[in-house]
């Protein structure tokens, strides 16, 4: 059973940054697409960045220039860096892991952006 831990979260002023961190229990290839989510109360679960064989990245657009997702497979680990933030960006981030067989989830961090 894999376990996704968010951390990094917290509450930084408009065009302040913030790196958030996925550990993962289990050993991640470069096979597996490791994204990031958010969601605010009421509404659904967006899309926000993915990471895929290859390096291979994909942003939504409203974060596009902004955030910059990477991982490191030693550490079995991903990032996000979020860069002047916005608060709009005010949501709980989840960690998602997609293997072959199965999705994993995270419990989610918060991140706070005003002022």
């Amino acid at each position: 059973q894999v376990q996704l831990v968010e951390s990094g979260g917290g509450s930084v002023q408009p065009g302040e940054s913030l790196r958030l961190s996925c550990a993962t229990s289990g050993t991640i290839s470069d096979h597996d697409v490791m994204a990031w989510y958010r969601q605010t109360p009421g509404k659904q679960r967006e899309f926000v960045a993915l990471i895929a064989a290859g390096e291979i990245t994909r942003y939504e657009d409203i974060v596009k220039g902004r955030f910059t997702i990477s991982r490191d497979t030693a550490k079995n680990t991903v990032y996000l860096q979020m860069n002047s933030l916005k608060p709009e960006d005010t949501a709980v981030y989840y960690c998602n892991l997609l293997t072959s067989s199965r999705e994993y989830w995270g419990q989610g961090t918060q991140v706070t952006v005003s002022s």
